[in-house]
């Protein structure tokens, strides 16, 4: 993965100062410094905020004459990320080489950078696009235009084998006063703080694999993540189990958070692009196909739209 926070720029995580208490959300793995020079590639251009231009921008004519599409992923299993054969996979680039293919861009390149930088990048032109399983917000809505969400979420904890505490929700770590971490940027991090969780004492760790470690060594009581993230990083964990999904309440009410691509606000035309072609893998099914390869269900799969999950 692959939701809200301050700064973040969305569903990976940062550095070893592993359990820094710090407001942004998870980052890349070791593969950064292996494909460092792949994410210098762009790296010139404007940090403003692009505005919406008349005709939508002209990236989309721009990456049919190069022939390659550069993708901002953050190192998060499953939502993108490099696998140990050094090539890129995840739901969200996954799915981009089956779209931008029939959009006429026959290759995908991909620039790792931590997550709270993906949106930045993309604004200073670092790369095209971000592929990352990115949560939809209202915060990110004013910073980058999103295609409509390829997935829906819950929130899922990480425990200790048996659920020693009965931690099914943030209620419960409130009421059982347990120790509680999740990932840097986390929506979740806000999920816990409006139920009642001091942010002082949060445990902010880079990632779900950092997350996994401190349950089990026992420093934390629960690690808080998408269900997704939580139930794959505990499968095969002999000393730690994944919760069922639930839902967390935003602004006192049930909320469900949705992912998908980021494109920079000039950029409408690619996104309505997008759009078309992912509508159509949805009515067909293969959208669901590139899926569930990497733990999605089909409760996991969405009819929302951007425009609903940037209303917040």
């Amino acid at each position: 993965m692959a939701p809200p926070l301050r700064n973040d720029g969305n569903d990976g995580t940062d550095g070893t100062d592993a359990e820094k208490r710090s407001p942004s959300r998870r980052s890349l793995l070791a593969v950064v410094s292996a494909l460092g020079a792949v994410g210098a590639l762009g790296a010139a251009g404007c940090t403003r905020v692009a505005t919406a231009s008349d005709n939508g921008g002209d990236l989309l004519d721009r990456l049919k004459a190069q022939g390659v599409v550069r993708l901002g992923i953050a190192g998060e299993i499953p939502f993108g990320y490099i696998d140990k054969n050094g090539e890129l996979t995840g739901e969200a680039p996954e799915l981009a080489k089956v779209i931008f293919k029939r959009l006429g861009v026959d290759r995908v390149q991909p620039v790792p950078t931590e997550f709270g930088s993906l949106i930045p990048g993309l604004n200073s032109q670092q790369f095209d696009v971000v592929s990352a399983g990115m949560y939809i917000n209202p915060e990110r809505c004013q910073q980058v235009v999103f295609a409509d969400p390829d997935y829906q979420m819950l929130d899922g904890f990480v425990v200790r084998k048996g659920n020693p505490l009965g931690l099914h929700d943030y209620k419960d770590v409130v009421a059982k006063k347990a120790k509680f971490a999740t990932g840097t940027g986390y929506a979740e991090i806000q999920h816990a703080v409006e139920a009642g969780v001091k942010e002082s004492d949060i445990l902010i760790v880079p990632d779900q694999v950092a997350g996994l470690n401190a349950v089990e060594a026992g420093r934390v009581d629960v690690f808080a993540g998408t269900a997704l993230t939580t139930r794959e990083v505990a499968r095969k964990s002999r000393k730690a189990e994944s919760t069922k999904p639930f839902t967390p309440l935003v602004k006192g009410k049930p909320h469900v958070d949705g992912g998908g691509f980021a494109f920079r606000s000039a950029e409408t035309r690619l996104r309505d692009a997008f759009n078309v072609e992912l509508k159509k893998l949805k009515a067909s099914g293969e959208l669901f196909r590139i899926l569930r390869p990497f733990g999605f269900t089909r409760a996991e799969m969405t009819d929302m739209t951007a425009k609903e999950l940037c209303r917040g």
